[in-house]
């Protein structure tokens, strides 16, 4: 009888722990899958390829010349161009003759700040609206920091001045001021403030001002349906945070979707895909570390935090940012360009289902690429430091 009952509770004992075991691996089974599925739709991006020496050559020819730093550039609707050199002055260039273009703003020309970025309104053609972001030093303390203006373009001089935007407080710190426009064709105007170097107190905080893409109705106002609308204390015009210094930025037709590239520390450069009210993680992850060499953080990622559709390490640098549509590059078209300040090319990046399965350096070697574009005669611009505002060219557009 003993034997009997000894069976008996050997056979219930493993039946238990078989039992408990499938349960165990039904529960892991079912974390794993909750935890893909809570991931799909922002997923840690993978390491991306080398850059290599591209498969199609291109050559340029200068456009707009004999400038220091030209920042940003826009097309008039007649093909002419409007450049913003950092030091302050604004161009008008047409048929290759350059014009001043008055009453633009005073600028806090300091360290990376100065006169930086110049877009058209979506309807300039009927109202002659333009909007510039500028380092300003109005407002309180001392230094300055970023600044959106608008204005209207009548005979090469701006007049109907006004502010919109003035990002508080002013800093003497000479880094990271953004600052890029766009607009998603629906009324509003993206535009980015960088940290501006106080890393540890302005990204993560919704009060203050730095380290934010913001987003604003097209006379200024804040649109209703902003994600921050109606908290205590915080700046509504904010979109999203977490940002350490955003100097490229689309509009993405296709997904209908702000993208913007960022630098990073030494590594950790990024696109990132803009979605209202996310944390893009800077300083608290980052996949780069300080100049000397030393930890910021251990963390790459969180739950909490808006992963990077990709990132550069060691860092290129990235600023200004297109995707190409034309068909005067077919072997670009779909795919994004970036200007790589460090390194001196134009970066094209090959994609396929939302992965880097490229990275090409074009035109090597030519300077200090601060933004592109691509013009509406479907050539790829760009604004080279020390020269000014170059196209693009395949060779055999070029000899032809």
């Amino acid at each position: 009888m003993k034997r009997i009952l000894l069976l008996l509770g050997l056979i219930f004992t493993f039946s238990a722990c078989g039992e408990n075991q499938k349960s165990e691996e039904k529960a892991e089974v079912e974390e794993q899958t909750e935890s893909t599925d809570q991931n799909s739709d922002n997923p840690v991006p993978e390491e991306q390829p080398e850059a290599v020496s591209p498969e199609q050559e291109y050559e340029h020819e200068v456009v707009a010349g004999n400038m220091s730093t030209p920042w940003g550039f826009d097309f008039l609707p007649d093909g002419s161009m409007l450049v913003t050199e950092k030091g302050g002055d604004i161009y008008h260039f047409k048929d290759g003759k350059r014009a001043a273009i008055s009453g633009g703003p005073e600028v806090y020309n300091q360290g990376q700040g100065g006169l930086l970025d110049i877009a058209l309104h979506p309807d300039f053609e009927n109202n002659k609206w333009i909007y510039i972001t500028y380092s300003s030093d109005e407002g309180e303390g001392e230094g300055g920091n970023t600044a959106l203006m608008r204005a209207k373009l009548e005979n090469n001089q701006l007049t109907n001045r006004e502010d919109l935007y003035k990002a508080e407080p002013n800093s003497t710190r000479g880094q990271h001021f953004g600052s890029r426009i766009v607009f998603d064709g629906e009324g509003h105007l993206f535009f980015s403030i960088g940290d501006r170097g106080n890393r540890d107190v302005n990204p993560q905080d919704i009060t203050r001002d730095g380290g934010k893409i913001y987003r604003l109705n097209l006379d200024g106002s804040i649109p209703s349906d902003n994600p921050f609308v109606g908290e205590e204390n915080a700046k509504e015009a904010i979109y999203s945070y977490g940002h350490r210094n955003p100097q490229g930025m689309i509009f993405n037709e296709e997904t209908g979707e702000v993208w913007v590239n960022e630098h990073g520390p030494k590594g950790g450069d990024e696109i990132n895909v803009i979605v209202a009210g996310k944390n893009y993680g800077w300083p608290v992850v980052t996949y780069g570390e300080n100049y000397d060499g030393t930890t910021i953080t251990e963390q790459r990622t969180g739950p909490e935090f808006q992963n990077p559709l990709t990132y550069w390490v060691p860092s290129i640098a990235p600023s200004g940012f297109e995707k190409v549509t034309s068909d005067k590059y077919p072997e670009l078209k779909g795919n994004l360009l970036v200007g790589a300040l460090k390194f001196q090319y134009l970066e094209h990046l090959a994609m396929e289902n939302g992965k880097v399965t490229k990275r090409e350096k074009l035109i090597e070697g030519l300077g200090r690429l601060r933004d592109v574009q691509q013009g509406p005669d479907g050539f790829i611009y760009a604004a080279v430091e020390g020269t000014g505002i170059v196209k693009i060219l395949p060779l055999e557009e070029l000899n032809n």
